[in-house]
């Protein structure tokens, strides 16, 4: 891990925040599920949420909000269960 990349758990979700030469990337992960919302590296472009870090990218979004509305309907959980690692705070435009 680098001094960017985060990791926690609440309510059996694992986030895990880490940072690309390209992105910046929040995964989630639940029972075998998972969800991912990326960011360009300077932080200014839209989220993209993925079903996976690597997945082709399902939508778009310009706020963080959103973006974890999907990421969460994706892991079958609520969005205020889904536990941020402080340097993904400020994701979004």
């Amino acid at each position: 891990m680098t001094d960017a990349d985060a990791e926690l758990t609440a309510d059996g979700i694992t986030a895990r925040y880490y940072e690309t030469a390209e992105e910046r990337v929040l995964s989630f992960a639940r029972e075998g599920a998972t969800a991912a919302i990326a960011q360009n590296v300077d932080g200014y472009a839209m989220l993209k949420v993925r079903p996976a870090p690597d997945g082709d990218e399902l939508e778009r979004y310009y706020g963080f909000d959103m973006a974890l509305d999907h990421a969460a309907e994706l892991l079958g959980v609520a969005p205020h269960d889904l536990p941020i690692p402080d340097p993904a705070a400020d994701m979004g435009m």
